[in-house]
């Protein structure tokens, strides 16, 4: 969710460049670079996930050498088992937050402009995060995690032997 703050920080940092800079942005007759804010997200996004990435690759990998296969299910069963109802409680949370932004809009409680919807507004930008890319993001980790750990499967398997092999 930090990384989505800082990928917006950096779009609101360059449409202000742009208002400043290109002349006639804020009349209509000039456009802007949309591109640019287009290449700050994507960037990123890309730059954010190489850290996790690499975790959720070297993490299983690492674990199941060091400690063994039995350990290396623990971990994974610990990781959908605490995951999934996390992933589903932020992917609820987030529609949650959405929803009750859009019943006050429709004028509800006050409608647009009352205090529900300054509130409304600020639990819907907690909320567009969790729903948008908390959620999915546990999704594909724990799919990752589980993945690597089939595939290098004999790689964890005879690595853990030698390292048996040269202590025990």
């Amino acid at each position: 969710m930090r990384a989505v703050g800082r990928a917006a920080f950096g779009v609101v940092e360059e449409v202000r460049r742009q208002f400043k800079e290109i002349h006639g942005l804020m009349e209509g007759t000039a456009r802007a670079d949309y591109a640019r804010c287009v290449d700050i997200t994507t960037t990123g996004a890309l730059k954010e996930m190489v850290a996790p990435g690499i975790l959720a690759v070297a993490i299983p990998v690492g674990l199941g050498i060091v400690l063994g296969p039995d350990a290396l299910g623990g971990m994974l069963a610990g990781a959908l088992v605490s995951g999934v109802p996390l992933a589903l409680q932020l992917a609820n949370a987030g529609g949650a937050w959405d929803n009750a932004k859009k019943y006050i809009e429709a004028g509800n409680l006050g409608g647009k402009g009352s205090e529900a919807h300054k509130a409304a507004v600020v639990g819907d930008t907690v909320g567009d995060p969790f729903k948008d890319t908390a959620a999915p993001a546990m999704n594909i980790l724990l799919k990752l995690m589980t993945v690597v750990s089939l595939v290098f499967a004999p790689i964890i398997l005879s690595g853990h032997r030698f390292l048996v092999s040269l202590f025990f």
